[in-house]
C-alpha cells in the first residue's frame, strides 16, 4: 500500500496492505492480529482486543487513526462512567440563561421554549456522540479504553450503539452514524466482558511478542540503542515473565527500559544499571524487591550469556 492511498483513507484492500500500513507506522504486529484488524475495517465490526497491559492494544487504535488520517475519539473507561460523561449532558447553565431571556422577552409558549432549549447547540457531546457525527475525513476511529474498568451497566447501554451505531435522547431524538465508526475496543481482563457485547465484536487475544518480533520493535523505537544492548534488554524481560511477578512487563516497559539505558548511553547490562533502572521495568515495589541477589543474577546472567 502506498503512502499516498494511506494519506487519502482507503482502507487496506488485502492482509498484506494491513500489515504494510502497521508497520510504517512503526507498529509491528503479528499476522494473525493484522488479519482480524483488516476484516474487522472490511466488515464494519468493531475489534474487542484483551491482553495484559503494556503489549500494544491501545496503539492499534492510534496506528489506525493517524494512518489511515481517521480523527481519534477516546472514551478512557472507568469505575462509575455514565451517559453524562459518555454520550452527552445538557449545558444547564445556558439553557437557564435561554429560559430567563425568553421570560424577560415575554415569550410564553412552553412547547416552544422547550423545543428550542433541547436543541443541539445546548448539548455537550461527550465521546461516544462525537464518534457517530459525520466527518470529511471519513468514520473516525473510536477506542473505548480499557472497559474492564467500567460497570456492567455500561456494557449494557453500549449494546445499541455497537449493534446500531445510535443513540436515542429522549428529548432530542435518535442519533444515528451516517457510516459506521471504526471501534477498538480494549481490555486488561481483570473481568469478564459480557458475551452480549463480545458477540458484536471480532475478538483477539494480543500477547506478549516472541523474543524475535520484541527484539524488532525496540529497534524500531529505540533506533540509537546498540545491537548488543537491545538483545540484553529483550532476553532479560522475556526471562523477567518467567517470573512469579506481580505485574509482569509489557512491551511499552520493555520500550522504556531500552530508553532510559540509551539515555545513559549504557552499553551492556550490568548489576548497577539493572539495579538504577528498574523502576522502569517493573512498577510494583514487591517485584523490585525480589528482583534482588540471587533472582537478579540469575536473570542477569542469562540475558548476558552470548549462547
Amino acid at each position: 500500500m502506498t503512502s499516498a492511498t494511506n494519506s487519502s483513507g482507503a482502507l487496506p484492500a488485502s492482509v498484506d496492505a494491513m500489515l504494510e500500513l502497521l508497520t510504517s507506522r512503526g507498529y509491528l504486529a503479528e499476522r494473525s492480529l493484522a488479519t482480524v484488524t483488516y476484516l474487522s475495517l472490511r466488515m464494519g465490526r468493531p475489534l474487542f482486543l484483551e491482553g495484559e497491559a503494556g503489549v500494544g492494544k491501545t496503539e492499534i487504535a492510534k496506528v489506525l487513526s493517524a494512518a489511515l488520517g481517521r480523527k481519534l475519539i477516546r472514551l478512557q473507561c472507568y469505575e462509575g462512567l455514565d451517559v453524562s460523561s459518555a454520550v452527552y449532558e445538557w449545558n444547564s447553565a445556558a439553557q437557564m440563561i435561554a429560559i430567563r431571556m425568553a421570560e424577560a422577552a415575554g415569550d410564553t409558549d412552553r412547547d416552544q421554549l422547550s423545543s428550542d432549549i433541547f436543541a443541539d447547540r445546548y448539548m455537550i457531546k461527550r465521546p461516544l456522540l462525537q464518534a457517530l457525527e459525520p466527518d470529511v475525513a471519513g468514520p473516525p476511529v473510536l477506542l473505548i479504553d480499557e472497559l474492564d474498568r467500567a460497570d456492567e451497566a455500561f456494557e449494557a447501554y453500549l449494546l445499541e450503539i455497537l449493534s446500531d451505531f445510535q443513540v436515542t435522547i429522549p428529548e432530542f431524538g435518535t442519533v444515528k452514524a451516517p457510516a459506521p465508526p471504526i471501534v477498538i475496543i480494549t481490555s486488561n481482563r481483570t473481568r469478564e466482558i459480557h458475551d452480549a457485547l463480545k458477540r458484536r465484536c471480532l475478538y483477539h487475544w494480543v500477547d506478549y511478542p516472541a523474543a524475535e518480533r520484541e527484539l524488532a520493535i525496540v529497534k524500531t523505537r529505540v533506533p540509537g540503542i546498540s545491537a548488543k544492548l537491545s538483545q540484553q534488554v529483550v532476553r532479560f524481560v522475556q526471562a523477567l515473565r518467567n517470573q512469579d511477578f506481580y505485574k509482569s512487563p509489557g512491551v511499552a516497559e520493555t520500550i522504556d527500559w531500552a530508553t532510559a539505558l540509551s539515555e545513559l548511553d549504557a552499553r551492556s547490562l550490568t548489576p548497577q544499571v539493572v539495579g538504577d533502572t528498574l523502576g522502569a521495568l517493573l512498577k510494583y515495589q514487591d517485584d523490585i524487591t525480589r528482583m534482588q541477589g540471587d533472582t537478579l543474577q540469575k536473570v542477569l546472567k542469562e540475558a548476558t550469556s552470548e549462547n
